[in-house]
């Protein structure tokens, strides 16, 4: 391993390992004579050997010019290692000078930042400092609640004022909140370890509700990471399309191979559609393996053994699974061979093999071949078979084959410059599709010539006959095009950052729809923007960066530096981003993100300690599913919270607007005992609350635009429902109280019926018992109408045909909160009827037909909610449509995330649509 950054002045053979720094998986072979601008990546300095990467091949020299922390992986060190100063700078003039007041302005804002830390109004995550600030506006309320409970009495003290006024304070206080939201939090993480996905950061749970960019990489996260062969061209013959039907890159028994009399530039790769019939498939019909053997004389069958010898790798059934030995890209080869049969391990073992290994000239960086020479066991023929790339094996070929004929016929003609033409207009048209293609050759050699390892490679590799090429790839994953897709409809973006080439990245994205599909629409500088290197993106200044007229959805031969650029310039537009990663370069990147995402399987040790989450299996679907689930935690948490506190006004409006209601000696009597309100925000509510918490994700989480996380849980909606449903359930408490009280009783208030229970005291304490009643059915009832903010409790599924029956299935569903709620409506009676129990410490008494009052407003409750969720949809239809014609959810998919690329103005629609959401 090197310890220093060098700069090589000489060099033989020599290759390093740099996959800790630049996340390369192959060995980078060095060119001392190299010369690149100051811009150019660390992945693409071929005269650099950086410090921490491993000598894997050859020797070299080299003059050490950086060490430490001055070398590419000491500054990954230092961005980790960086802090900020909780001391405020001093602002200081261009001289350096600064006035007495900066120093006072720094002293003061310093001191400012530990009184909030202290109090955690500016330290955590948004909804922990939310929620922080929430306590201390609610404690000031309650502290107000009081002197006004205090005043409505003429400042009068007795002990049951004193009292009166800490239930009116207590009401404000939502003391299960804090409890429900720790075990909201964690069964949050446990159901994420079911979807593959580890949280090490808890702000993560909340944050991933509001992601609007996913920053992601290619290989192995989008894809497979494994290569497997696309495409195959033999000059005489035509063009072979494989098509892959499952996710086993090593089972040459999967996939279907159509075949075509065309050259690839002769075929439209990307006009075709699920919808063509076989008919109308330029690549041409799906056919047989053993069709495709029988219609070929010889072309086929000399392509195949080239592809199957002139490769190192073996593929091979054990127990029922395909397994594979060797380089990726060979083993792509020997599936291709072994589909039509010419397995390398079927004709070079058994006690007969058809062929024998002579030499092996091992592929070689600065020739880019890789030969064999074979011999036939038959007729003994020494045969010569190279594959390599494209420019090097035409450069060595002197005849092609212009037919199919059979063996012992010659259909060699001489190469010409013209068909090297048309081999790289072939080449170029399977790598615009993201291919990385091989060219196969081969000759017979001289007989009675003795050729072994030691011969000179340039005496075997010469006079070829040019036999085909062969296009691979790195196949998406077959869940990463639906995974995208769910994240267009869920108003997220994608961004692929690769290392690849850029007409690679450019294909796969295009593939699993990270990019639209109608760029006939997208204007030529938008066009221009949307696939870049980083060696273009990084040339720009981040004044330039914010005038582009989109961020790049592809960045291709990415640095770690770009990571860290891009993710500035997503803040800079206002964008909430997730960055996955998995090497050692990756950590800064991922630690700036507002969400890391290391990936379990391949991700190293320094990347998961940087990040937020990690992804046991490295797969994209599993982002999705996180996001999905961070949606629904954050859902829970605001349906819970807003619970809580439409109690607390409801209480508190109860007990304050009670104030009106005094006895005869002139102090208030309160229509709720203290100890009632403690029952209904310990007891009653506590388990409801931790119901909501669990319940699962509505049916349209995933398509509404992401949560804003500046106003948090804390919306207008959510505002305008709090109080709302707290003035509501007051109003009908009151009505209750008012109507057992004055209606259907005696009117009488009596005397000291705070303290104690008297015949004088009966109606109070029955109209007190009627209101308790009342304000825990409506508690327990607003848990289920909360469980969809919008949609109606009796309609919670829309697609649903069991018109009056679903709500049924929907309650017992979270056997949690089902469970709850019939938790507290068995506890009331108790509470109610216990002699002594209810009149010595719930100050109220057993009722009887009072319960008819109670039926009766918990309908007028049912009714009242049920209405105003009406008019909430309504609304939002409504407004939905003067913006833009359509709801989010109605919006064509390239619309919703692509709208900036296809038409200009699309993001001030976007972001009026994010406060209207869904149905």
């Amino acid at each position: 391993m090197l310890t220093a950054a060098t700069s090589l002045i000489e060099a033989k053979n020599f290759e390093t390992d740099e996959a800790l720094l630049t996340g390369e998986s192959l060995p980078v072979r060095k060119r001392v004579d190299d010369v690149f601008d100051d811009n150019t990546g660390p992945g693409d300095r071929l005269n650099v050997a950086y410090s921490s990467s491993t000598v894997t091949k050859g020797r070299a020299k080299g003059i050490v010019f950086a060490t430490g922390i001055c070398t590419e992986i000491g500054a990954i060190a230092s961005a980790l290692n960086k802090k900020d100063s909780r001391v405020r700078p001093v602002k200081r003039k261009e001289n350096g000078k600064a006035g007495p007041h900066r120093y006072l302005e720094a002293y003061t804002l310093t001191l400012g930042d530990a009184i909030g830390r202290f109090l955690g109004v500016n330290v955590g995550t948004p909804l922990q400092r939310k929620l922080s600030k929430l306590a201390m506006l609610l404690f000031g309320i309650a502290v107000v609640c009081a002197i006004i409970v205090l005043g409505a009495n003429e400042m009068r003290t007795p002990k049951e004022v004193i009292i009166y006024a800490v239930a009116t304070g207590l009401s404000m206080i939502p003391a299960s909140l804090v409890v429900v939201l720790t075990i909201t939090m964690a069964a949050g993480t446990k159901r994420m370890v079911a979807r593959n996905v580890i949280v090490r950061n808890l702000k993560a749970l909340e944050a991933l509700g509001a992601v609007t960019d996913i920053c992601s990489d290619k290989t192995g996260t989008l894809t497979q990471g494994k290569m497997v062969a696309r495409g195959a061209w033999i000059p005489g013959m035509g063009t072979y399309t494989v098509e892959l039907t499952s996710s086993q890159p090593f089972n040459p028994t999967q996939g279907d191979i159509r075949f075509v009399k065309k050259q690839p530039h002769e075929i439209d790769f990307r006009s075709q559609s699920e919808k063509d019939d076989e008919s109308t498939n330029s690549k041409g019909p799906i056919t047989k393996i053993q069709q495709l053997l029988s219609d070929s004389k010889a072309r086929l069958h000399e392509f195949l053994t080239i592809a199957s010898l002139a490769n190192l790798a073996t593929v091979f059934e054990k127990d029922g699974d395909w397994h594979a030995r060797g380089d990726p890209t060979e083993i792509a080869i020997q599936v291709f061979a072994s589909r039509f049969g010419r397995n390398r391990l079927d004709v070079m073992s058994g006690d007969k093999p058809e062929w024998k290994e002579v030499a092996e000239f091992p592929f070689d960086s600065d020739v880019k071949r890789m030969s064999v020479i074979m011999e036939h066991a038959t007729t003994n023929e020494h045969w010569a078979f190279t594959k390599g790339a494209v420019e090097r094996v035409i450069g060595v070929c002197t005849r092609y084959c212009d037919n199919d004929a059979a063996d012992g016929e010659s259909s060699e003609v001489e190469m010409t410059d013209e068909f090297r033409q048309q081999i790289l207009r072939n080449m170029e048209t399977f790598a615009s599709q993201g291919l990385r293609v091989l060219a196969l050759a081969g000759r017979k050699l001289p007989a009675g010539a003795d050729f072994t390892e030691d011969t000179p490679r340039e005496q075997v590799e010469k006079d070829l006959t040019f036999r085909g090429l062969i296009g691979l790839y790195d196949p998406p994953r077959a869940e990463s095009a639906p995974a995208v897709r769910e994240c267009h409809e869920a108003g997220i973006s994608v961004h692929m950052l690769t290392g690849d080439h850029p007409e690679t990245a450019k294909a796969i994205a295009i593939e699993v729809g990270i990019l639209p599909k109608r760029m006939e629409r997208v204007s030529a500088d938008v066009a221009a923007c949307m696939v870049m290197t980083a060696s273009a993106f990084d040339a720009l200044s981040d004044d330039e960066v914010d005038k582009l007229p989109v961020l790049p959805l592809v960045i291709a031969r990415c640095a770690p530096s770009t990571k860290v650029r891009m993710i500035d310039a997503l803040h800079r537009r206002g964008k909430f981003c997730a960055m996955t990663g998995d090497g050692v370069n990756d950590s800064p990147s991922l630690k700036r993100a507002d969400v890391g995402i290391a990936m379990g399987e391949s991700g190293s040790d320094v990347a998961k300690d940087a990040s937020d989450i990690v992804l046991t299996d490295d797969n994209f679907a599993s982002i999705v599913a996180a996001i999905e689930e961070g949606r629904r935690i954050f859902d829970n948490i605001q349906k819970f919270v807003l619970h809580v506190l439409a109690e607390n006004i409801a209480q508190a409006g109860t007990l304050l607007i009670g104030l009106a209601f005094k006895d005869q000696s002139g102090l208030s009597v309160f229509p709720l005992a203290p100890v009632e309100i403690v029952w209904i925000i310990m007891v009653t509510s506590g388990l409801p609350d931790m119901g909501l918490g669990f319940e699962r994700a509505v049916p349209d989480i995933m398509r509404r635009p992401p949560q804003n996380l500046k106003t948090g849980i804390f919306t207008l909606e959510f505002c305008v429902d709090m109080v709302v449903y707290g003035l509501w359930i007051a109003a009908l408490c009151l009505a209750a109280f008012v109507l057992r009280v004055y209606a259907w009783g005696d009117g009488s208030l009596g005397e000291r019926c705070n303290e104690e229970y008297s015949e004088a005291c009966e109606t109070v304490f029955k109209a007190r018992a009627t209101t308790f009643a009342c304000l825990t059915w409506f508690a327990l009832f607003l848990a289920w109408e909360l469980v969809d903010m919008r949609r109606s409790f009796f309609r919670m599924q829309p697609g649903s045909t069991k018109y009056f029956t679903q709500w049924f299935h929907d309650v017992w569903r979270n056997q949690f909160l089902f469970w709850a709620i019939v938790g507290g409506f068995v506890t009331l009676f108790p509470v109610v009827y216990i002699p002594v129990l209810n009149t010595k410490v719930f100050k109220h008494v057993g009722i009887s037909w009072e319960w008819g009052i109670v039926f009766i407003a918990a309908g007028l409750f049912f009714g009242g909610v049920e209405l105003w969720k009406f008019a909430k949809r309504v609304y939002f239809r409504r407004t939905a449509k003067k913006t833009t014609g359509k709801q989010w959810k109605d919006l064509d998919i390239e619309e919703r995330v692509f709208g900036d690329y296809l038409s200009s103005g699309y993001d001030s629609s976007e972001s009026r649509l994010a406060d209207t959401g869904r149905d």
